[in-house]
C-alpha cells in the first residue's frame, strides 16, 4: 500500500468510516506499526487494543505492555506478568504484585521458591 492510499485510509477512518478503521488496523499489525495501533487503541477501538497488546508480546516489548498494564489493560498486565515470569524479572513482578495483581505475586513467589531450591542445590 502507497503512503497515499495510507493517508487516505487514514482520512476515511477520521471521519468514521468503520471499514477503513478496522483495515488500518489489520495493516498496522501487520507491518508491526506500534505508533498506529496506540493511536487507534486510543481513539477507543477494542481490536486496536487487542492488536497493540499481541504485537507489544510477541516483540517482548515490555515497556509498552506496562504503559497499558498502568492504564488498566487487563490483557496487557497478564501478558507482562507471563513475560516478565518467563525472564524471570523479580523486579517487575515485585512492582506488579505490590500493585496488587494477584497473578504476579504467585508468579513471584513461584520463581522465588524455585531460586532459593537452586541456591540450596549449589551449597
Amino acid at each position: 500500500m502507497s503512503d497515499s492510499d495510507l493517508g487516505g485510509l487514514r482520512e476515511r477512518a477520521a471521519n468514521g468510516d468503520r471499514d477503513a478503521v478496522d483495515q488500518l488496523v489489520e495493516l498496522a499489525g501487520e507491518r508491526g506499526d506500534l505508533a498506529e495501533l496506540r493511536q487507534l487503541a486510543e481513539n477507543g477501538n477494542a481490536d486496536a487494543a487487542a492488536q497493540l497488546v499481541e504485537l507489544a508480546t510477541e516483540l517482548g516489548d515490555m515497556s509498552e505492555l506496562r504503559r497499558l498494564a498502568d492504564r488498566g489493560d487487563r490483557d496487557a498486565a497478564d501478558q507482562l506478568v507471563e513475560l516478565a515470569a518467563e525472564r524471570a524479572d523479580v523486579g517487575e513482578l515485585r512492582r506488579l504484585a505490590d500493585g496488587g495483581n494477584r497473578d504476579a505475586a504467585d508468579a513471584l513467589a513461584e520463581l522465588t521458591e524455585e531460586q532459593t531450591e537452586e541456591q540450596d542445590e549449589s551449597e
